[in-house]
């Protein structure tokens, strides 16, 4: 690659992918498929991790609620999952990009050998211009949905930490429905500032951590934060920004100053 050409993970989180009622947002991932497609195009390796399957799976479903029960949740998980790859496949063929499906567990990155396996995956792949899209295996795995125990994914804001570490990633991105980080709660309080650029995770911005976010996620600025310091410690930047400005990715990728850009360490 050029110098000016970069390996980039995109996050996109439940709340941009999916509407209120859990069914998916064609609109969006049809806009993000054409985005990273042009990305892509314009000659930098893209890599996708996106969060859903559960919510869309219920939908699908037609279940009233989000199940309480593990098994019924990893039902849900894959019937969306489905759903959504299906999708997914069908925008990147529009644009004529070819897309691939990896679905990880704790264990894919724990282990040494799965992993070195795991890293020529996905070398493959991108050498092929093929757009890996990746989500945690919540079938089989109930790291994400199943709390109280021994977590290494946890959520798909770590994992998308992970796989920019394995895949050696210049950027990660998270969208999600906030703008970035604050140092206040912008929702009560309406003097809060975005702050535009860390670097480093201080005590004082770990503390801007708030809650989880909606139904349909998990995820809240805690495992942003969490996600952030593992893209740092391993060279990479990563960028929190409002997934209902897909047009952003191309600002975010010249380095322009959208959401909240986390520094790599050293840099």
């Amino acid at each position: 690659m050029r110098q000016d050409e970069k390996r980039i993970v995109v996050k996109v989180g439940t709340s941009t992918l999916t509407h209120e009622s859990g069914a998916p947002n064609l609109r969006r991932m049809n806009h993000l498929a054409r985005i990273l497609s042009d990305l892509h195009g314009m000659g930098h390796e893209v890599i996708l991790v996106f969060s859903g399957a559960i919510a869309v799976g219920t939908s699908r479903l037609g279940l009233p609620e989000r199940p309480g029960e593990l098994r019924m949740k990893q039902a849900a998980a894959a019937v969306g999952q489905c759903q959504m790859m299906h999708i997914f496949d069908q925008s990147f063929s529009e644009y004529s990009q070819s897309a691939a499906q990896i679905l990880l567990t704790g264990e894919d990155v724990e282990d040494q050998g799965r992993r070195e396996h795991l890293k020529g995956t996905f070398s493959a792949l991108l050498e092929m211009g093929v757009i890996p899209v990746v989500n945690e295996n919540d079938s089989v795995s109930s790291a994400e949905i199943e709390t109280g125990r021994h977590k290494v994914l946890g959520d798909n804001d770590t994992l998308s930490a992970i796989v920019a570490k394995l895949c050696r990633a210049d950027l990660l991105i998270l969208l999600s429905d906030i703008d970035g980080l604050y140092d206040a709660d912008p929702k009560s309080n309406p003097e809060a500032k975005l702050l535009h650029q860390v670097a480093a995770l201080t005590p004082e911005i770990l503390e801007m951590a708030g809650g989880a976010g909606t139904w349909r996620g998990t995820g809240g600025m805690a495992t942003k934060l969490s996600a952030a310091r593992i893209a740092m410690e391993a060279g990479c930047d990563m960028v929190i920004a409002n997934g209902a400005r897909m047009e952003d990715l191309y600002g975010i990728v010249e380095g322009q100053a959208i959401g909240t850009r986390f520094l790599a360490a050293g840099s």
